[in-house]
């Protein structure tokens, strides 16, 4: 039996969209493909919860 480790982010706060282990993993935390992640932390930064609303189609609460 093998295990396959899945990368974690080293910030679940931010999103690195330089690192395509990092891209893939939010990628499939949110539901969504490269495309829509790349433009969703073009408008919004690379906050994971701002970026997660957007893509929820949620309004975006600034801290």
């Amino acid at each position: 039996m093998s295990y396959v480790f899945e990368t974690v982010p080293a910030s679940r706060s931010l999103i690195e969209m330089e690192d395509p282990r990092e891209v893939h993993w939010w990628c499939k935390k949110f539901g969504c493909n490269e495309e829509q992640l790349r433009r969703a932390v073009a408008k919004v930064g690379n906050s994971a919860a701002q970026v997660e609303q957007l893509l929820d189609g949620q309004e975006i609460v600034t801290v």
